[in-house]
């Protein structure tokens, strides 16, 4: 986080998924966290090439990277996969990539849908974007507390 720390400007946040990979970035002033929606490219090379470009696309200065953790604080196999895909972004793009513990995210992403009535496919269509700005927000309050 301190490299992260350390840049001005936008952020763009990644929960990154073997399907869909939820995209949100933050306003200038690092105050606001909005999803952009999901990308669907397939495997992780393919991925990590696309949020390169969506980086470079929407000019920010640093990447977050959900890191997910089991609830006891450990990392499982999901989380090396996402360690990997996140040196992977950094090699492309050049930016300070960090990873961001996602626990409870996609609960609360999941809570959310839900009080507003949201199923089906349309819940699909969200449900990652949602989770990457919750990602996202969360790592812009932890940053105005440093």
């Amino acid at each position: 986080m301190d490299r992260i720390k350390q840049t001005a400007g936008k952020i763009l946040a990644v929960d990154f998924g073997d399907v869909r990979t939820g995209l949100a970035v933050s306003d200038i002033s690092r105050f606001l966290a909005s999803g952009i929606g999901y990308i669907s490219p397939g495997g992780i090379e393919k991925t990590a090439d696309a949020v390169s470009d969506i980086a470079k696309e929407q000019r920010v200065s640093a990447i977050i990277v959900g890191l997910p953790k089991n609830m006891d604080g450990s990392e499982g196999a999901r989380a090396e996969r996402c360690k990997k895909f996140a040196r992977m972004v950094e090699e492309r793009c050049g930016l300070p990539v960090a990873m961001f513990d996602e626990r409870m995210t996609t609960m609360t992403a999941s809570r959310y849908l839900n009080e507003t009535n949201t199923r089906g496919s349309k819940r699909k269509q969200v449900i990652d974007t949602l989770s990457a700005q919750i990602i996202l927000q969360n790592c812009l309050d932890r940053l105005k507390n440093m």
